[in-house]
């Protein structure tokens, strides 16, 4: 021990010596009866006066191989002869603290990125997270140790959202890299926090990498992607991620281009280690080293034979954390000579650090988020924002002037089998919340106090009634308006087992609206024309975490409001819109296809016919589209040259004006074409995007300035270059996808550039 340690430790020593002298024995033991006691250690590792590196190295000397073993799965067993409790890895909080205490309910991520507004999701990050620490605070108290207690958060969920048909698309931003980093380094930065020595909470980027689907396949399924879509679609969220330091990135069940995502060289070490210089963790995904010793006949990859050598090719391909108890055969693999110990106490070393960042061998109370009280959970501060969230999600799809509806109609009429659903406010991945708002409720606050509201189900989510008689029909003709709430939930799409109600492991394969959902609307469009002097007007209004074949719907209905899994605060939110409190401002972050025969097999992971960059045909609803209840214009890009260098930044400058008559939020998107490259590119890509709030008649200059980097293409072998030639940018309220201006979206500016 040097005598720099030894100084160090020596007031520690004094305070356990007197501790020792004047307390009884067992005072240091957490009990049910006595669950605050301080512990004080005299371990070094315990000293927060060292350095993390320094006190985790003491740490793991002190621990036999047996229990390394034991804290390097997610549920960690106690050590108590150290002090130390046992600790879950295993913590949820995707759109909000999931699984464990009643906590605000934020719209799910596919509804946080239909927002397209990083400043807002840092700020629902940031309110997640103080629940999280509260929560911890609160319950750590009283001794409880369960999963989804902890802090260390498996999210966000960055994988491209690729094709509609994933159930799992909900979890993501969506289709755009570009959106995908912005959006996910603004949940990161909310969950860690600010503190330069503390973490708030640890956040995790997955699934790494080249991961979303087929659900029914993914523990055997090996995603084949060329060196050019991974570099330009698959790993540039990650990258972002990386560099706004994420404490932890989660491989995947798939394999990607032949090997396991959790044993894949390539990845983890070639990629993530070597070349992007990441420093923290990385974890499986729950049971994914299963798969590495199951056989393709068991449904797994078959790259190992046995537990124990999945074990040890997981940690020599960089695995620390094992979701699953696969790592529980370590103590083996070194006996057997598989790997050794020291191989072993490298990825544990980067495992504790994230434990001692946040705070967790440290005395209560040294860490500022000790202290933040229970009463920010589900606090009403933060059930405004869930609602703010929910506003600005929800788009506008179609509107032929029926909306904003008057509040103080004599006769409403709300039907459909999400009109009444808890369900459809959470999506996946959800927490739980005593005051959950569903749409019937937001609606029923909403109105007049003698305005009439009828509410009938009038149909099932995806089963065709067995009474032949329904009385629900006949309220499309004799009430004022009809609101009829469809879509999908959770029961149909989602993870691979949850969607207890899908036959095909959550993934939605077959892309309409549920047939009997189809027919209930045509019902009621044909009762309400019944009379054609008074034909009464449809609003639909959709709920879902991905792109629906609404083409139907859109031809039925007046007006299409499509509101996502929108949180606790769902149905305030869409009465908000409805009623006209707030113009809608969502935009879609993901392109609605008109029928999957537009799109490549659900299997092929070429990126060419996907997304808005790479489809050539015309889509049901553009990327990057959503109405308001005003109009905007966009006047000239102005810039101040129209050539510049390939290590040059271009500024440009547009004014925005609110045309109509509603005061609204509208949300600037900036895209690029490279006119002359010299290898297949995207038809344009997103590399700018803004939300401004604009009352009727204002206008607003804004600045925008475009890197070397918003210039890039991506070559055929990955790299990254800027070539000589013209390029287009737009600047408007939608993508220059086809159809946005036809579906009346604003019309878009460009103007060419040259760089030279």
């Amino acid at each position: 021990m040097t005598k720099s340690l030894i100084k160090s430790l020596l007031p520690i020593f004094l305070i356990a010596i007197f501790h020792s002298c004047n307390s009884k024995k067992g005072d240091n033991k957490i009990s049910p009866e006595n669950k605050t006691v301080q512990v004080i250690d005299t371990f070094p590792f315990y000293n927060p006066k060292l350095s993390i590196d320094e006190r985790v190295q003491d740490l793991i000397s002190r621990l036999t191989l047996e229990e390394k073993a034991s804290q390097m799965v997610n549920a960690t067993s106690a050590i108590e002869r150290l002090h130390i409790p046992p600790y879950d890895y295993w913590n949820e909080a995707l759109h909000g603290v999931g699984r464990t205490c009643a906590a605000t309910v934020f719209p799910q991520a596919i509804g946080l990125g239909a927002t397209f507004d990083a400043d807002l999701v840092y700020r629902v990050s940031s309110a997640i997270s103080d629940e999280a620490r509260a929560i911890y605070n609160a319950t750590s108290d009283k001794g409880y140790y369960n999963r989804y207690n902890g802090l260390t958060f498996w999210t966000p969920n960055i994988n491209i959202f690729r094709d509609p048909r994933w159930g799992r698309g909900q979890e993501t931003y969506g289709e755009d890299p570009y959106l995908m980093s912005v959006l996910g380094a603004a949940f990161v930065n909310g969950l860690q926090g600010d503190n330069p020595n503390y973490l708030k909470t640890a956040a995790c980027a997955k699934h790494f990498a080249v991961h979303s689907g087929p659900e029914k396949l993914r523990h055997e399924f090996n995603a084949e992607a060329t060196q050019k879509d991974l570099w330009e679609t698959y790993l540039p969220a990650f990258k972002a991620l990386v560099e706004t330091n994420v404490e932890a990135v989660m491989c995947a069940y798939n394999s990607t281009n032949g090997e396991p995502c959790c044993a894949n060289n390539y990845l983890i070490t070639d990629i993530l280690r070597d070349t992007w210089h990441f420093k923290g963790h990385v974890l499986t995904d729950c049971g994914a080293l299963k798969d590495l010793y199951n056989q393709p006949n068991e449904g797994g990859h078959g790259f190992v034979k046995t537990e124990a050598e999945a074990a040890a090719m997981a940690v020599k391909r960089g695995i620390s954390l094992n979701c699953g108890s696969v790592f529980n055969k370590l103590p083996e693999t070194v006996k057997e000579g598989l790997i050794t110990e020291d191989e072993i106490d490298e990825k544990l070393a980067l495992l504790l650090k994230t434990r001692f960042k946040l705070g967790l061998f440290d005395p209560k109370g040294s860490n500022p988020y000790d202290n933040i009280p229970f009463d920010v959970v589900n606090s009403q501060a933060h059930r405004n924002l869930s609602k703010e969230a929910a506003q600005k999600s929800i788009v506008l799809l179609k509107n032929n002037g029926i909306l904003p509806l008057k509040d103080n109609l004599p006769k409403y009429f709300l039907t459909g089998p999400n009109a009444a659903s808890t369900e459809i406010l959470l999506g996946n991945y959800y927490g739980v919340n005593p005051n959950l708002v569903t749409i019937l409720e937001g609606i029923s606050d909403a109105i007049s106090p003698v305005s009439q509201l009828q509410f009938r189900l009038g149909a099932m989510l995806n089963k065709p009634s067995i009474n032949p008689i329904n009385y629900a029909t006949g309220n499309a003709a004799n009430c004022d308006v009809t609101i009829v709430v469809l879509g999908v939930s959770s029961q149909l799409e989602g993870e691979e087992g949850d969607s207890i109600d899908s036959n095909t492991a959550g993934d939605r394969l077959d892309y309409d609206l549920p047939k009997n959902q189809i027919d209930y609307l045509r019902d009621l469009r044909k009762t309400a024309d019944k009379n054609p002097s008074d034909k009464k007007p449809i609003v639909a209004v959709i709920t879902g975490g991905s792109p629906i074949n609404l083409t139907e719907v859109q031809e039925l209905a007046d007006a299409v409001l499509f509101v996502w899994y929108p949180g606790e605060e769902g149905g305030t939110a869409v009465a908000d819109v409805l009623f006209g409190n707030i113009s809608p401002s969502g935009r879609l972050p993901i392109t609605f296809p008109k029928s999957l025969s537009q799109l490549p097999t659900f299997e092929d992971y070429s990126m060419k016919g996907r997304t808005y960059k790479y489809m050539n045909q015309d889509p049901l609803y553009p990327f990057g589209f959503g109405l308001s209840y005003t109009s905007f214009s966009y006047g000239d890009i102005q810039t101040s040259t129209s050539t510049i260098s390939k290590n040059e930044s271009l500024k440009i400058k547009i004014t925005v004006s609110n045309s109509g008559n509603t005061d609204s939020d509208e949300v600037i998107q900036v895209y690029v074409s490279d006119e002359e490259a010299s290898v297949d590119v995207p038809n344009f890509q997103l590399v700018k995007t803004q939300r401004i709030h604009l009352k009727s008649g204002a206008s607003k200059i804004l600045d925008f300035e475009l890197a070397p980097k918003d210039f890039e293409i991506v070559l055929h072998d990955g790299t990254r270059t800027v070539e000589s030639g013209t390029f287009k940018i737009y600047v408007g309220g939608s993508s220059p996808m086809p159809r946005s201006s036809e579906l009346g979206a604003s019309k878009l500016s460009d103007i060419q550039i040259t760089v030279k």
